[in-house]
């Protein structure tokens, strides 16, 4: 199983996802509003593969993603807004 971190995006949403020979396992979905702003709307991973940590490395992998490209993020997604609250390094990039 690859475990690297795939990205799909258009003008205006994205998605970042893990997936494996049987499809995706884990995904991050965002919508880029104006002013620089990703707003995560919605985090899932496939029933078998919780508490893994999938979607805590997409979330990871996203905020490094919104820092590279001058983004901040909205963490609208209750999995998103949870690990915000927790993470003094996420907060940082919070809108």
């Amino acid at each position: 199983m690859s475990q690297s971190i795939k990205h799909k995006e258009n003008q205006t949403n994205g998605m970042f996802y893990l997936e494996d020979d049987n499809g995706i396992l884990s995904e991050l979905t965002y919508i880029k509003k104006d002013n620089n702003i990703l707003v995560i709307d919605h985090t899932e991973t496939k029933k078998g593969e919780e508490g893994k940590g999938l979607a805590s490395k997409l979330l990871d992998h996203t905020v490094n993603y919104a820092k590279e490209n001058n983004f901040k993020i909205d963490p609208l997604c209750p999995f998103a807004e949870v690990k915000f609250d927790e993470n003094e390094e996420y907060q940082k990039l919070k809108a």
